[in-house]
């Protein structure tokens, strides 16, 4: 699973991926700095590995990770091929979800490419962009079902009721997420669209380390202007994440964090946010040989989960023994979960709930 990581050129989109993965993209004081995306892979932080690896003491230990792709920045006119703008747009398309990057701090010596500080403004340029890009795909679209639709094909006429609806939303300015839909409408009809502004958002703030914690008048700005959008908000000083991140002594990276007024670094929440903003849990497999955190789609059942392993796994799926992650902290090992009544076995039905311990048995 990937999440894309938006915004307008020299709003700290670089900068907050090396603090993510590490990695080290080129970050500068202009616009265009990356051109190429840079993909890194980021482990997700989760104390129930740590905890896991305690009572087991396996061989190795392997966390979820989730994939966060650094895309160039984008600029008006991109829906119309300016910048970089088809090569966004198609970079964006190939995420599953939107991590949208605004600056919510002034500092003189950072230039931004419309000369001021605004954080809505800012937002909406991007927004319109990929409306734009939105609308010319359900065009398209509408143009192929309208004829079907005109012959009194009753199922053309529902999805061009559909297109029509959702065409309308976006010439009002409104994302995709934004516009309200049947249960039935959205699967059939909306889903397979593949709409850029249907992906799930994450709007993280960008602010100096004076707001890391309380945030300021741009956040509160941003909170009011997406509360009907169905996104998350995050705040995140980015470039003091990446001090922090420069420091190789654990405990001088928490004294740091603490003077900020920080438990834990933003960038691990955002982690953990853009995980969930990717419908994803985790479920475990503990063994002496190896602890490790598997990905599922939330609501996954124990064959999908057993075929995130091996699809064989899934194709000869017999039953799963399940754990409660909280009953494995409670009594400490296996044999004693086992002695305590308290491991189940589930059938192909069973929906798989996030911090499960599992074995499968299945048969090729």
């Amino acid at each position: 699973m990937k999440a894309g990581i938006v915004g307008l050129p020299n709003v700290g989109k670089s900068t907050l991926f090396n603090c993510l993965s590490n990695a080290k993209a080129q970050s500068a004081n202009f616009p265009f700095c990356t051109i190429e995306p840079n993909i890194g892979v980021v482990n997700v932080p989760d104390p129930r590995l740590s905890k896991l690896e305690e009572l087991v003491n396996p061989e190795k230990v392997i966390p979820a990770t989730v994939e966060i792709v650094d895309i160039a920045g984008l600029v008006k006119g991109a829906s119309k091929g300016e910048g970089l703008g088809n090569q966004f747009l198609g970079n964006i398309r190939e995420t599953d979800a939107i991590l949208h990057v605004l600056r919510c701090f002034d500092n003189d010596n950072v230039v931004h490419v419309d000369g001021s500080v605004d954080p809505i403004r800012d937002k909406e340029t991007i927004d319109m962009e990929l409306q734009l890009k939105d609308l010319e795909s359900v065009e398209k679209k509408h143009d192929k079902v309208k004829r079907a639709a005109k012959t009194g094909n009753k199922e053309a006429q529902k999805e061009e009721a559909v297109l029509l609806k959702i065409k309308a939303g976006l010439e009002e300015g409104k994302s995709v997420r934004a516009i309200e839909f049947g249960e039935d409408e959205y699967i059939d009809y909306v889903k397979p669209l593949q709409l850029i502004t249907d992906k799930p958002v994450m709007y993280v703030c960008n602010v100096d380390e004076s707001a890391a914690v309380s945030g300021n008048e741009y956040v509160e700005s941003v909170k009011e202007a997406v509360k009907n959008e169905n996104a998350e908000v995050l705040v995140l000083a980015v470039g003091t994440e990446a001090d922090i991140n420069e420091l190789d002594d654990f405990e001088e990276r928490q004294m740091f964090l603490q003077d900020i007024g920080l438990d834990e670094p933003g960038s691990s929440k955002l982690i953990r946010s853009a995980y969930k903003l990717l419908n994803q849990q985790t479920y475990f497999t503990a063994g002496v040989k190896e602890v490790r955190a598997w990905t599922v789609a939330i609501g996954a059942t124990a064959p999908q989960a057993a075929g995130v392993i091996h699809t064989d796994f899934e194709k000869g799926f017999i039953r799963a023994e399940v754990i409660g992650y909280d009953d494995y902290v409670s009594y400490g090992s296996e044999a004693k979960i086992k002695e305590a009544g308290k491991m189940r076995v589930e059938g192909k039905n069973y929906v798989v709930k996030d911090g499960d311990v599992m074995h499968f048995l299945f048969n090729v």
